[in-house]
């Protein structure tokens, strides 16, 4: 869900955007509540990104700015689907979340910390190459998609909207994986080509061991292609904030690492 929800949010930043890192809306400069805690809001069931067993990226770089911080890791869980950001951090139950695109309108947001995009999928055997999608050794190929991300308006160029599978885009992310079912459907044979994001299908294709190979999709100047990933805290948490962007400066090279091991490149890299 994560890809769909930052997209959301980076079409209401542009659109109209009221909340700017470095920017934040005026007001007095305030902590978190607790100095002991460190609160993350996060999805139980949403690898790479997290889980309730902490076996995301998202986890261990939370539990890396905890140590940092001197505070006791918590969780407050809940689907990242629509209402996430609502339900959770808007209501004080935690204090943090790891992952939101940068300059969310939401969301006071920290320095980013990685970027990332939408690859093309295929099966290794078929020695695809094409990183367009107007590239004509994709005529006839039946393509996968989450529903209303950005890779739609490249489907829209190419007129392969009728050659397409869409997969839902709001789900409960204990019960449903969409990209998953994506891979698998491509493994499967059920379509030739999958557009997703990278992190995503990355994670997939390692822990699931799918015969499966990615390149990166020419975003042909479409907007939105690649998005800047940091942290949020409520808009009065200005200290906090400060604190978190001290940490993760310090951190860097550790974030990076755990980026790294889950296949994903920090920001400079």
């Amino acid at each position: 869900m994560k890809p769909a929800a930052w997209f959301a949010v980076a079409v209401g930043i542009a659109t109209a955007c009221s909340v700017a890192r470095g920017d934040a809306p005026a007001g007095p400069a305030v902590d978190k509540v607790s100095h002991t805690e460190l609160r993350v809001c996060a999805d139980p069931a949403n690898l790479p990104y997290s889980n309730d067993k902490q076996e995301g990226f998202e986890n261990k770089i939370a539990q890396r700015l905890a140590t940092d911080l001197g505070e006791t890791l918590t969780y407050t869980w809940f689907p990242d689907s629509q209402g996430f950001i609502r339900a959770t951090i808007q209501k004080h139950h935690c204090d943090l979340v790891i992952g939101t695109v940068a300059e969310s309108d939401d969301l006071m947001t920290s320095t980013p910390y990685y970027e990332s995009g939408y690859v093309l999928v295929s099966r290794t055997a078929d020695h695809l190459t094409s990183t367009s999608l107007g590239d004509p050794a994709l005529q006839g190929a039946r393509f996968g998609l989450i529903a209303r991300t950005p890779p739609t308006d490249l489907l829209v160029k190419h007129n392969l909207l009728g050659r397409t599978h869409f997969y839902p885009l709001v789900v409960d992310t204990r019960v449903e994986q969409p990209a998953h079912e994506m891979l698998v459907d491509l493994v499967d044979k059920k379509i030739d080509v999958g557009l997703a994001w990278a992190p995503v299908a990355g994670y997939y294709i390692k822990h699931d061991h799918l015969a499966l190979t990615t390149v990166p999709l020419d975003a042909e100047g479409q907007r939105f292609m690649r998005i800047k990933i940091a942290m949020g805290v409520r808009p009065s948490d200005k200290l906090f904030l400060s604190r978190v962007n001290a940490a993760l400066a310090k951190d860097k090279p550790d974030v990076d690492k755990i980026l790294a091991d889950y296949g994903i490149a920090g920001v400079g890299k």
